[in-house]
């Protein structure tokens, strides 16, 4: 009786070692820290927040950011590039260990990833030809406005200016290229974006017509990694509290981050 009472004992205490190491070994925070690797997908067609340069190495303040975790992990950084629609699914599927992507929250995509704390500014607006009308919502409709698929920018003018011909794009490059080809009458980006835009062709008829929102980013993670969202927002806190945000923020966007959400 002792010995099946010790045997019993001794398969709680390896089923429970077993649970244990398991849990060990699904924690996103402990897998990256033990491959000594971190795998961020990032924009490449989203400039200032990730674009290609001449050298064909992607830089922007996404890029920046991902820099900035995978040195404070102490762990070598990977970049996966991605595209507005493909970014959270890169997370679902664990190919990407985070999305540092110019991501914004929202209710639909907070049932499927979590989130760190803000760590850049961003602002939704449309912006369309110098000539064209259009000082609220109402004006929008019938307009005809490219946005990418699956972006903020879509969701919002979805919500906010039902009446719009909206013509959506794979992906920014596409979103934006509509626009200066002519096929769209106005466009949704993020205002840093388009100020990139006019900044290498100032001879672009192009004017803000619209704010959408002021939507931060957040780093995107897979559900349920309290440990690595807990690490992300110790991260961020320490380069807001030591200015690093702000000079991130003004070397890409030209401006201090100011304050950001929690």
């Amino acid at each position: 009786m002792k010995r099946r009472s010790l045997l019993l004992s001794l398969i709680a205490v390896s089923i429970a070692a077993a649970v244990s190491g398991n849990a060990m070994a699904e924690d996103a925070l402990s897998t990256i820290l033990a491959r000594k690797v971190i795998r961020v997908a990032v924009p490449t067609d989203y400039p200032p927040y990730g674009s290609v340069g001449t050298d064909m190495t992607p830089r922007g303040y996404d890029i920046d950011m991902a820099a900035l975790v995978a040195k404070k992990l102490g762990v070598k950084l990977e970049l996966i590039p991605v595209t507005g629609p493909n970014r959270v699914a890169y997370l679902q599927t664990k190919k990407s260990d985070l999305t540092i992507s110019s991501l914004g929250k929202t209710p639909e995509r907070e049932k499927v990833i979590d989130y760190s704390i803000a760590y850049a500014p961003f602002f939704d607006a449309v912006f369309g030809k110098q000539e064209i009308i259009a000082k609220n919502y109402s004006e929008l409709t019938g307009k005809v406005i490219a946005v990418t698929r699956g972006s903020m920018q879509d969701e919002e003018l979805s919500r906010l200016a039902p009446g719009a011909v909206i013509k959506r794009f794979e992906d920014n490059n596409g979103t934006v290229s509509a626009f200066l080809a002519g096929q769209a009458q106005m466009f949704a980006t993020g205002t840093a974006v388009a100020a990139t835009i006019k900044a290498k062709d100032p001879s672009v008829s192009m004017d803000l017509k619209v704010i959408l929102s002021n939507a931060p980013c957040y780093i995107g993670v897979q559900k349920g990694e309290p440990q690595l969202v807990a690490k992300l927002n110790e991260i961020i806190r320490e380069a807001k509290s030591n200015g690093a945000i702000d000079e991130m923020s003004k070397k890409w966007l030209g401006a201090p981050a100011g304050p950001l959400p929690e």
